[in-house]
């Protein structure tokens, strides 16, 4: 059994796959302040818990955008798994070719969404990642990953508008009955729903128009099956794709 495991700023997306098949998902917060030993407990009761054992785990591989947690679930695989977990980093077999000014400075979860993009759907290839931030990853048709964009996500637009307005509230983030808000709330999430997708699809005009080609755009992220729902160039919803990535590097490398 293979463990992927998925850093991100707000959740750890945490994968269990035998073979290729994807056996079980599990979404944890990052808590930064957390022990190897709470780590390692929380894993212990939700294989437990999906009648899975830790015993059968013969590999685990981590995409990681949180440094600072990086030494503790080091530790935490090694104390739990016996095993020595592997991170992904540009020095990796990743099958693209990395043309960032410094491939060090891409985050690990937009290489390999980058991966499993080119591996599963082919290039050229857009790739949104709908989390804390939304992420644009631009893949070419041979194999190389071009750069992207960064967006403040969703969330960070709404606490922002909460913090910085006195009489605005706290919303959650929906597809809005109608276009034209006749409440404040509805004007909120019209604003948002509409806005982000607006942005998605015209950005995607934008790339594609770059690319000189039509690309395979792939949404995937906590939000994205909403943005799928209303887009008009998403092509593909791929919640589990950073994980199926995951997995195609540790078979990779």
């Amino acid at each position: 059994m293979l463990l992927a495991l998925d850093v991100g700023n707000t959740n750890i997306t945490i994968g269990a796959f035998r073979g290729e098949v994807l056996i079980g998902r599990w979404r944890l917060r990052t808590i930064r302040e957390q022990t190897a030993d709470e780590w390692g407990i929380l894993l212990r009761n939700v294989f437990a818990l999906s009648n899975l054992n830790l015993a059968d785990v013969r590999g685990i591989i981590i995409s990681s955008v949180v440094p600072v947690i990086n030494g503790t679930l080091a530790e935490m695989v090694g104390k739990y798994f016996d095993r020595q977990a592997v991170f992904v980093s540009t020095e990796m077999n990743l099958g693209l070719a990395i043309r960032y000014d410094n491939p060090k400075e891409v985050g690990a979860d937009r290489i390999v969404n980058g991966v499993a993009a080119y591996c599963l759907y082919g290039g050229p290839a857009i790739v949104i990642d709908l989390g804390t931030a939304i992420t644009f990853d631009v893949i070419s048709a041979d194999a190389a990953y071009l750069g992207g964009l960064i967006y403040p996500g969703i969330g960070i637009s709404l606490s922002g508008l909460f913090a910085k307005t006195a009489l605005l509230p706290q919303v959650n983030f929906e597809q809005p009955s109608k276009l034209i808000g006749t409440t404040t709330v509805g004007s909120i999430q019209s604003g948002l729903y509409y806005g982000t997708m607006g942005m998605v699809d015209g950005l995607i005009e934008r790339l594609a128009g770059e690319l000189g080609g039509q690309p395979q755009v792939i949404a995937t992220g906590g939000q994205a099956p909403l943005i799928r729902a209303g887009s008009r160039l998403v092509q593909h919803l791929d919640e589990d794709l950073t994980l199926k990535g995951l997995r195609l590097l540790w078979e990779r490398n």
